[in-house]
This record gives C-alpha cells, structure tokens and sequence, in this order.
C-alpha cells in the first residue's frame, strides 16, 4: 500500500514514527525508567500512560512525572491494555507525543459533581483559541479524554466539553478497574485524582482522524424504560416490570443467571433515526434492577441488538481507516464488554491479531466518549497518520 510505502520510507529516514509507544509489565523494577529507555529522546509534548489496575499507581506515576519532565503526563487505570499483543493484561502501555509534530494544552477538571459548567465551556474555548495562536503550522486536531469510570458523570462531561471544542472533534475512555468495579485512578504529573477528567486538545502537523465503531445491529425487540434513577444510572422497571425479570423474559433466558456475559452477548440500544448509541449493563442489583454504564431515563425506548462478527467487522473498520494512508499508530479506546464478548466468542486472540497488525494502542475502559455522547461497547478511538516528509524538520 502507498500509506505502508511512504510510513516506512519516514521511519527509515527518521528512526522514529511520528507518535512513539512503549510498553512494560507491572512487575518492571523501574517502569517509569524502562518506558523511557524505549520510547527515546524527546521533548515530548505529553505522554499517556495506561495501566493494568495491579500496579503500583502511585509509584509509577510520580516516577513517569520525574522522567518526562517538560511533558504532560496522564494516565490513567485500566480495564484491560491494548499493546504489543493485542489484548494485554498486566502491563503498563505509554504513548508519547513529540512535539516535532504535536502541541498539547492540558485541562484537568476535578469535582466532576460540583462541575461549574459555564466555566469549563469557558476555559476549552479560551484554551483551544490560545493553541490555535501558539500552533498555527499543525493543521489537524482533536481532543483525547480521560474520565474516572465510576464518577458517574461522562454524560455531563461530554456535553460540556462539546460545547466548548466546537469543530475540534472529542473522543476519549473511562478509566477501568479490571472487571472489579470497585476503584480507579487517574493522574496528571504525578498527582492523583479521582471523581475528575483530563483533557488534552491536540493540534498536529500529522493528518488525524477520530473514528467510533460497534458491531450491533437494532433488532425489532423493543421495551419501555418506565422507572429509572438517570443519576444513578439504575433501571427499576422495564415495561413496567421488575427491570431485570422483564429483560431476561425478553431474552428467554432465566433472571437469575444473568451475567456479563449475557449482557455482553444482548445489548440494548437507543435508536436515533437511522444511528444507534450502546446503552449497555453492567449488572444486576440485589433487588433486581438493572446498573447501567450509562444514564437511562424514564420513557426511553431501548431495542435490543444482535451482534455482527466482532472480529470481521473490526478488521473492516480499521482497514477502511488505511484506504488510502496507512495510520501511523492508532489511539484507542475499547470497551470492556467487548472484550468479554471476544472472550466468550473465543475470539481473544484473533481480535488480538487485527489490533497488532494496525498498530493500535491504547486501554479497555468502563465507557468511550465521541463528539457530546457517552456510549459503551464501542471501539473509538484517532487514527494519526504519517506526517508529511518535511513536517518536523
């Protein structure tokens, strides 16, 4: 392919691809060291890092701050890794950005509940209006999130941030905890946070592109949200009855063996016009309502869906993004069901196999971000393209 010919010919000359990844277990002795040994010299304008939720956290993270002084270093807890392999467990993934070819303005957001929104729209603007003065030669862009996967609040945020970016277009993950639900992390320069966002608006001399991709087909099955508590994204009633009875009724499977494998397997979707959004589960209550990733309010119809081949329409996705240009990297975000869906399908390592041969990289998460949405059991994530051969020189 052209795109494969002109990112070799680039990398030979170079020695470096435009975005730069690394990737060491959690049991590294110095991770943090060892990260930077492999991405290579900087200055970097910021560095991500995804890691599995066994690490040491807050050891790494201060250690990567240190390392990568003069960067911006985010990071965050995972649900699962995205890395050499494919889908990792137990390892610690960075991906730098150099600032031959990128400009970054960090926003950290805390409080998420107490957000003063007007605020926030009012920063991104003045932020994304300063990056614009400060990188007028680096013509494409986008804004990458990270957002605590337990706050509860990704919905808000999106539609905040959105309002904000304008045509900068917004893609992003919820940080995970393994399928334990119970604690995640996220950091900016060494300083931990929880029930908070990190967002990076990226400006860059390489073409980008942000993409969002799910396998689900709407079916005909439809069913009537009639009790929820949006907040607290917990359906009471479906068709006004016990949420979960009436969901597995529907599926002629038995309420009491519900699982994420079921709802990995059965997902329920919101249709708007000719597009669909994942409103996925994450389980079922002790008194039998349903916990979604996602608010669900009162009055919403939800279909359910079936499911395309996972694999196959991955492949086809992430080839249609190399038409014409190979990617460089791509940056990604994949949610945790899906995976649980590939491992059910034992389909792990062929999903695995497409991921390596496109070169993405990224992290599992509770929940992706594109545009003003929060959606679950997608794959979203940037595609960054080779640079032109004089950019960075």
């Amino acid at each position: 392919m052209i795109g494969a010919t002109n990112s070799s010919a680039r990398e030979e000359k170079t020695g470096q691809a435009a975005l730069r990844t690394a990737q060491v277990p959690l049991t590294a002795l110095n991770p943090a060291k060892e990260l930077g040994a492999q991405l290579g010299d900087g200055p970097f304008a910021m560095v991500c890092l995804f890691a599995s939720p066994d690490a040491d956290f807050a050891d790494l993270t201060r250690e990567a701050h240190m390392q990568f002084r003069g960067a911006d270093v985010f990071a965050c807890t995972t649900a699962g890794e995205l890395g050499t392999d494919g889908y990792e467990k137990g390892q610690i993934i960075a991906v730098a950005f150099p600032r031959a070819y990128f400009a970054v303005s960090a926003y950290v957001i805390d409080d998420l509940d107490q957000m003063d929104d007007q605020d926030v729209i009012d920063t991104v603007i003045q932020r994304r209006m300063m990056l614009n003065r400060t990188a007028p030669d680096m013509n494409s862009e986008f804004a990458f999130v990270m957002v605590d996967g337990l706050s509860l609040r990704e919905e808000h945020l999106a539609g905040v941030l959105a309002s904000g970016l304008g045509p900068m277009p917004l893609f992003g993950g919820s940080s995970g905890d393994g399928t334990a639900f119970h604690s995640t992390w996220l950091s900016h320069n060494g300083t931990l946070r929880r029930n908070a966002a990190l967002l990076a608006l990226v400006r860059s001399r390489c073409p980008v592109k942000v993409f969002s991709l799910d396998n689900l087909i709407p079916t005909e099955t439809r069913m009537v949200v009639t009790s929820a508590d949006p907040d607290a994204r917990i359906v009471h009633e479906i068709n006004a009855e016990p949420a979960a009875q009436e969901y597995a009724r529907l599926l002629g499977k038995d309420p009491n063996q519900l699982d994420p494998f079921t709802f990995a397997a059965y997902p329920v979707v919101v249709r708007l016009g000719d597009t669909h959004h994942v409103r996925a589960i994450q389980r079922v209550s002790e008194n039998g309502d349903l916990v979604f990733f996602s608010a669900i309010n009162e009055g919403m119809v939800l279909s359910l869906a079936d499911s395309a081949d996972i694999s196959a329409h991955l492949d086809q996705g992430l080839d249609a993004l190399a038409r014409d240009v190979t990617p460089d990297h791509i940056l990604g975000c994949d949610c945790l069901l899906r995976r649980i869906e590939a491992g059910q399908l034992q389909k792990t390592r062929e999903i695995s196999e497409i991921l390596r041969n496109h070169k993405v990289v990224g992290f599992s998460t509770y929940g992706e971000q594109i545009g003003s949405l929060h959606v679950n059991q997608t794959f979203t994530g940037v595609a960054i393209y080779p640079p032109p051969p004089d950019a960075g020189a």
